[in-house]
């Protein structure tokens, strides 16, 4: 039997996509960080990752291994989240979503990659960068979320406007 209602994969479909933009924010403020050397992180961590993964695979295969893992990871939590949430959702949420990952990265991915717990194997500036990325992250979520929140209180955005000749 199925229990999912329209609602529901509706909300999971806008998590997706909310996600995947989430990511792609994260992703563009990570490569210009490390393009311009401000970033404090050795080389991207979904990268890393696949490195871990894959061994001595072609560089081309580890990084697009890398990028479809990153977005798929980012597409997943971010439908778990607006499926969790519903219709009430907030920034707020968002963020809040956004830490809980990024402390999942901290205390399990990094120390994982050799990195130590909050990146303080290299350096604990790490902590902070991707705590930033993960906000950008969240509050991309969080921005969704309180765009379909609005919507579902205000009922006449979700029904079309009435035509002149129904005024008759």
């Amino acid at each position: 039997m199925n229990t999912d209602s329209p609602l529901t994969n509706v909300q999971m479909k806008r998590g997706v996509l909310y996600g995947l933009l989430g990511t792609l924010f994260m992703s563009i403020i990570m490569l210009i960080g490390m393009g311009t050397g401000m970033s404090p992180i050795p080389e991207p961590i979904p990268a890393a990752i696949a490195k871990g993964l894959l061994g001595n695979a072609p560089k081309p295969l580890i990084m697009g291994f890398a990028i479809i893992t990153h977005f798929g990871y980012g597409a997943f939590w971010g439908a778990v989240l607006f499926y969790w949430i519903k219709t009430k959702g907030t920034v707020w949420h968002g963020l809040g979503w956004g830490v809980f990952l990024w402390l999942i990265m901290e205390l399990i991915v990094l120390p994982l990659l050799g990195w130590g717990v909050f990146g303080s194997a290299i350096t604990p500036k790490i902590a902070v960068a991707t705590l930033v990325l993960h906000l950008i992250y969240g509050a991309t979520l969080g921005w969704g979320l309180s765009r379909i929140t609005a919507a579902n209180s205000n009922p006449q955005q979700a029904s079309p406007k009435p035509k002149s000749s129904d005024r008759l």
